[in-house]
This record gives structure tokens, sequence and C-alpha cells, in this order.
């Protein structure tokens, strides 16, 4: 698939939101990726796993793990591509961890997906959790890299689109010096 491609379903499934928007990162922007709507529709779910698996097909992998909640359904898809194993890590006490009886034994391959990065923080977290069993992180994939490729993990790092959505630190959003109210699409909690 093509950008142009790419950016056309995106933009059908309203996937691109324009507005005030604090983002699970905690920066603030005027750009809102809600990818759960690709999950909508098994076919999209599919057609951009299939983009990763592509990207990933030399490697070994035996685990896709994602991150509660945006990469749940993502890493499932892309491990029933691979025929491999799909785990997700997910909050407790705010802290990145494998529950549910989730498992990953020391040399397992893992690779870690997400639907959006926009600084890689949650990624980071999951690296660090598979790294703490002895595994290996063989990459990372998302849908969408809101970094524009700014975002370095180490390791290879796939994305279906790499866009540059500008992100502020709160006390530098001019969104916010307009007096614009902010929305709070995310899924994470903030105090």
């Amino acid at each position: 698939m093509d950008r142009k491609e790419i950016l056309k379903i995106l933009s059908e499934l309203k996937v691109l939101n324009k507005g005030h928007f604090l983002l699970t990162s905690g920066r603030h922007s005027d750009t809102y990726l809600q990818c759960a709507k690709i999950f909508q529709y098994p076919e999209y779910s599919a057609l951009f796993a299939k983009e990763i698996v592509q990207r990933f097909s030399g490697e070994k992998i035996d685990i896709v793990i994602g991150t509660a909640i945006g990469g749940i359904i993502f890493a499932y898809e892309v491990a029933r591509q691979l025929g491999a194993k799909a785990l997700f890590a997910e909050r407790e006490e705010g802290i990145m961890k494998l529950r549910r009886g989730f498992e990953i034994n020391e040399g397992d391959n893992v690779l870690v997906v997400e639907d959006v990065v926009t600084t890689g923080g949650s990624v980071k977290e999951v690296i660090e959790l598979v790294k703490n069993y002895n595994a290996n992180v063989v990459g990372v994939a998302s849908i969408v890299d809101r970094s524009n490729g700014k975002v370095d993990f180490g390791i290879k790092f796939e994305s279906v689109i790499s866009l540059d959505v500008i992100s502020y630190e709160s006390k530098d959003c001019p969104l916010c010096k307009e007096g614009l109210p902010i929305d709070k699409p995310g899924s994470r909690k903030f105090k």
C-alpha cells in the first residue's frame, strides 16, 4: 500500500481528528488519531497487519505483544498472520505488567506492537518488561508513527505510516493559550 492509499483509508474511517487533545503521553496536540476505529473493520485490521508482517518476514517471532488497550487487537492480528502467540501488557498501579496468566519464556523472540507511537513511552515500558523475562525483542511495529521517525527504540521499528503531527508540553501549548477546551480521548486516566 502506498501513503496516499493509507491516508485515504484513515480518512474514510475517521481515524484522523482535529481539535485540542490531551494525548496518552501527556502532551497536547491539535490532531488525534483514534486507531480503535480501524479495528471495527477486520478487513482493515488484517490489511495493516499484513503490512507489518511483510516487514518482519525474515524474523523468527514466537510472541507478538501489544500494549493495552490500543495494541491488543493489532497484536492479535499480527500474531495470527505470523502463526505466533498473541499477548498484551497492561498497567497495574501505573506499571506495565503481564497479567491473566500470560507468560514469556527465556529466549522467546518477541515483536512489540502498538496502534500509535507518539513518544514511545508505553512501548519502551513493554520492551523492558520483555527483557526482564530474558526474551529477545526483535522489533517494534505500529500502525501510525506520530513522531515521523523521531522515536528511537534502539531496535528495528516499522510503521504502516509515519506522520509529522506536532505535539506540545502543556506549558508550551498554543491551544491552551488560546483558551480552547481540551478533549481527553485516550485510554489512560490523568490526575
